[in-house]
């Protein structure tokens, strides 16, 4: 099986991607900015470099699986061999959010913004991966009918997989110089968590946790590799993407219960952080699939 190989499905209502299994031998493909209206899944068997994602960077090396959103910016550079295996899928071919508990990967595996987005895999969880790959491949082999059936429980079981291992991995607690650190940070997440949709500003949570604004941006940029205000924009587009993904609520609607008056603010917010509008984003992700299905 060359390295190039590529298994691709087509929705026939609309001409988009449905799925989509490629192997890469260099970074042709990941080499510029990437906006994609589907969720992303890279394994880089071989090489290391830099990854650029959401105003972030990130060195990494071999064996790590990269995990992106809809419209979430990401880019790799690298000077070294680089090859692996790389999984896309539209929200219309499988909803994370439908039924979110069913691989737990929704706050996991995608939309974490308190953790690098991405893992490194042991032996063990990549011959699981490298098995269901092979099920991917032999699916697009074996469907007499091309309907292939068994490639959204095939993926369920894939992304299950790896948000186990993820689980597995955020629950150990890392060691922090000191000792206050983790007892702020958890504060700091439950703070965003509960306010993201009326405290928008960094002072706003400097003075919930009662830390001086400089404190607690030194601690958030130290241990998120962001500032304290991309982490609350990202908080932000994430609800945000849900409410037009899954919902039929006007974009006036959703930028007022996000804590923004001015609809058009909003858009421009949203567009900053994304670089689409909206409105183009609930047309090309999806639209109101939990009420409607």
């Amino acid at each position: 099986m060359k390295k190039d190989s590529a298994y691709t499905l087509i929705n026939k209502q609309n001409g988009n991607l449905a799925f989509k299994l490629f192997y890469f031998d260099d970074n042709s493909s990941f080499d510029h900015i990437s906006y994609n209206n589907f969720y992303t899944v890279i394994w880089v068997r071989e090489g290391r470099g830099l990854l650029r994602s959401d105003c972030n960077e990130y060195l990494f090396s071999e064996n790590a699986l990269f995990a992106f959103s809809p419209y979430q910016p990401f880019m790799f550079s690298t000077d070294e061999t680089f090859s692996g295996v790389a999984i896309q899928f539209h929200s219309d071919f499988y909803c994370i959010h439908k039924i979110s508990q069913e691989t737990n990967c929704d706050k996991l595996v995608f939309n974490n913004i308190y953790e690098q987005p991405f893992i490194y895999l042991d032996d063990v969880t990549s011959n699981k991966l490298e098995q269901l790959i092979e099920q991917f491949k032999d699916e697009f082999s074996e469907s007499a009918d091309g309907a292939y059936k068994l490639l959204v429980p095939t993926l369920i079981i894939f992304l299950v997989t790896i948000a186990r291992k993820k689980a597995k991995i955020k629950n150990k607690e890392p060691i922090y110089t000191e000792t206050n650190t983790p007892f702020v940070l958890r504060k700091l997440k439950n703070a965003i968590e509960e306010n993201f949709r009326e405290k928008h500003s960094p002072g706003d949570y400097a003075a919930l946790l009662n830390i001086s604004p400089n404190a607690l941006a030194k601690i958030v940029k130290s241990h998120f590799n962001k500032t304290l205000t991309n982490l609350i924009n990202e908080r932000i587009i994430i609800e945000a993407k849900r409410e037009l993904y899954l919902t039929n609520k006007s974009i006036k609607e959703i930028s007022w219960e996000l804590g923004y008056s001015d609809e058009h603010y909003f858009s421009r917010f949203f567009k900053a952080n994304t670089d689409i509008s909206p409105q183009m984003y609930r047309d090309s992700v999806g639209f109101g699939k939990a009420e409607l299905n």
